[in-house]
């Protein structure tokens, strides 16, 4: 059984103006007073689940008021105080509860899923501790621009036994953050209780292993945690560090309405019952006589009429309506591609991995808001060299050893574009991205659609097979993302298109997928401008004009193909995809509509490879410009072999010769 409070509430310990008390003490009541309505309107029918957070409005009243108006705030489900506190029109909450257009959302996200820049707030995604370290972006933004600011962002005590939180604890202490990490201990994670979800007797004395400090405050009492949070920000935008406070509280509600509370001891309900953070602030109020209950009556009245004209306003508002080229057209940040030509025409012969390396490097010049983050990219230039004497040419600053944290450093990512910064995030290898992938395919890739933010950023996926590294460097993951809607995927396949595609990516408001093949590094070598320029993401190239059939593939699919040609003397064309999200249809008609025969390329395993969108489009929708059956050859469906021999098997490339003539003698 979580513990029962300890000692009551105690307002005289602390100094407040009567101005200051009372603006506390309407503060704590507004939001106490909309989820008592929202509680009524839950059993009426009139709104689809409510996550109260009865007994934990002085966390969110105290901790908002603490902080500047421009200073951002990252809350969670049980946290209206912060948008009551921030003066969030109430009928756009009503409305963004109901799923109405005048929401923040457009009805395409519930409960407080979202985002309102307006007022430096940014909504949890359901997968708790992701918060955690957009704030640390945020905060990282202000170290970067040496502002004197903080960010903050909430959890839950269930919340702190998430990957993510040692993550963004871990790195925001290793860089020095200003970031306020508070935890909201409510005894419960829906119906597990504390003891079972960590065992040790409190959160904040994890703060000691990451090397940062911490506080434990009672969080039922508003200017305990008002003046506890104003102390730790002042002190941090002194000295930047992160914080962890622990706020001893409970939820006198269930986890949702419908979860109940029939797991919760009485004798704890009751004993919690009587620190009620809003009750006890009241009397302390009446018994210095700055409230009166005439007083009270009337400013409840005030707050009733205030909920009920606003509610009206969002009940009045039709549902919200939509076209299926507004929600496809909303998955981005619409701007036009302003095409970078080369201003100087000179060229040199360069591998694909200078290329990479020279694209990026003049993609730093060009963008000076452009934050490289990645394992070993510093010093020792990563892994593959890429960034080889950045460090010493942008400085610490801007080129950012990381820990092995995938997962924090692109939720950092997110948090820097939330505050006008680029970010290229270098994964050592695409293998490892797994360990971030729920920031990418359920935060970075939603934002826009969600609430209309880009994050604006780049991942860098060195990926695919040939180099005998076995099933964990091998490989070539692409259609995990291709599958995700929001996140574009590019995967070039020589030096000229590499670079050109890059620069193209960074210069793209939104979030971009960069996959380039380890066995093209240095194996491939061609004139490319010396000067900056940039290739349109969702266009193909016809690497090779023909009649007999078509290639269509990428990566380094398309060596294959050309090497095919040679071999064998036969007549094929090859249409390089180059982007793989968008897919560029119009010249898959056209290479279709020409040979009239089809084979689709892919080094990724057959089953839900990008091959499978190819072959289908071209069958519904070009299926009378066939002459045979669309054809595939692909990886095996099994993971990457390590032997030579094993891994030759593997790949498509002793099947290729085989399909190609049996898709021309069909």
């Amino acid at each position: 059984m979580p513990s029962l409070p300890k000692g009551r509430l105690d307002f005289q310990k602390y100094t407040f103006s009567k101005k200051s008390l009372l603006n506390l003490y309407k503060a704590l009541l507004l939001p106490r007073m909309i989820e008592e309505k929202m509680l009524i309107l839950l059993r009426q029918g009139k709104i689809s689940k409510w996550f109260a957070g009865i007994g934990q409005e002085a966390i969110a009243v105290g901790a908002t008021m603490a902080l500047e108006e421009d200073e951002m705030i990252f809350p969670m489900h049980r946290n209206l105080g912060v948008f009551t506190s921030r003066n969030v029109p109430l009928y756009r909450l009503f409305c963004q509860w109901q799923g109405k257009a005048s929401g923040f959302t457009n009805g395409r996200d519930r409960s407080f899923h979202f985002g309102a820049p307006a007022f430096n707030i940014v909504g949890m995604i359901s997968h708790l501790g992701p918060q955690l370290s957009l704030a640390s972006g945020v905060a990282m933004a202000h170290k970067l621009k040496k502002e004197k600011k903080v960010a903050l962002a909430f959890t839950g005590e269930g919340g702190t036994s998430e990957g993510e939180f040692h993550e963004a604890l871990n790195v925001a202490s290793v860089w020095k953050l200003p970031v306020i990490f508070v935890i909201e201990n409510n005894g419960y994670g829906l119906s597990t209780p504390s003891e079972q979800q960590y065992n040790c007797e409190n959160l904040a004395d994890r703060a000691l292993g990451y090397g940062m400090k911490s506080s434990i405050i009672d969080g039922n009492n508003v200017l305990e945690v008002y003046k506890e949070i104003q102390a730790i920000s002042k002190k941090i935008k002194k000295d930047p560090q992160p914080w962890l406070v622990e706020c001893k509280t409970f939820r006198m509600r269930g986890h949702e309405e419908a979860s109940g509370t029939k797991y919760v001891p009485k004798k704890l309900m009751d004993a919690w019952q009587k620190k009620d953070p809003v009750a006890n602030f009241e009397k302390h109020l009446l018994k210095k006589k700055i409230l009166t209950k005439t007083s009270i009556e009337e400013l409840r009245e005030e707050n009733k009429k205030l909920i009920e004209e606003n509610l009206n306003i969002a009940f009045e508002e039709n549902d919200v309506n939509s076209s299926v080229e507004k929600e496809l057209s909303d998955l981005f940040s619409t701007q036009k591609f302003d095409r970078i030509s080369p201003k100087k025409k000179t060229t040199s012969e360069v591998r694909m991995i200078d290329a990479i390396s020279q694209g990026l490097d003049q993609s730093m010049e060009r963008n000076t808001n452009l934050i490289c983050m990645g394992q070993d990219i510093a010093d020792y230039g990563g892994v593959f060299k890429i960034t080889d004497g950045f460090l010493k040419k942008y400085g610490e600053e801007r080129v950012k050893n990381t820990p092995l944290c995938e997962s924090a450093i692109v939720g950092i990512g997110i948090g820097l574009s939330l505050r006008g910064f680029k970010s290229m995030i270098e994964m050592q290898f695409a293998d490892f991205v797994t360990c971030g992938f729920n920031q990418i395919v359920n935060n970075v890739a939603k934002l826009h659609y969600r609430w209309g933010h880009a994050p604006d950023m780049v991942i860098r996926m060195p990926t695919g097979g040939s180099v005998g590294a076995g099933p964990f460097h091998s490989q070539t993951n692409e259609a995990w993302f291709t599958h995700t809607p929001g996140l574009k995927v590019v995967y070039p396949s020589d030096p000229y298109n590499a670079k050109g595609l890059l620069m193209a990516a960074i210069e793209d408001p939104n979030p971009v997928m960069y996959f380039e093949h380890k066995a093209l590094y240095r194996s491939t070598s061609m004139e490319v401008p010396d000067a900056p320029y940039t290739i349109e993401i969702g266009k193909a190239n016809v690497v090779r004009q023909g009649t007999q059939a078509s290639i269509i593939t990428y990566g380094l699919g398309v060596k294959w193909a050309k090497e095919l040609v040679q071999e064998t003397g036969l007549d094929i064309e090859i249409l390089d995809l180059l982007s793989l999200a968008p897919l560029d249809y119009v010249s898959i008609q056209e290479t279709v509509s020409k040979t009239n025969r089809v084979l689709v390329l892919h080094e990724d395993v057959e089953i839900g490879g990008i091959g499978s969108d190819v072959s289908s489009y071209i069958s519904e929708h070009l299926f009378e410009h066939l002459d045979a059956p669309v054809m595939r050859v692909s990886g095996l469906n099994t993971p990457v072999p390590f032997a030579k021999n094993l891994e030759r098997l593997f790949l498509p490339i002793d099947r290729l010769k085989t399909k190609i003539q049996e898709l021309i003698n069909y």
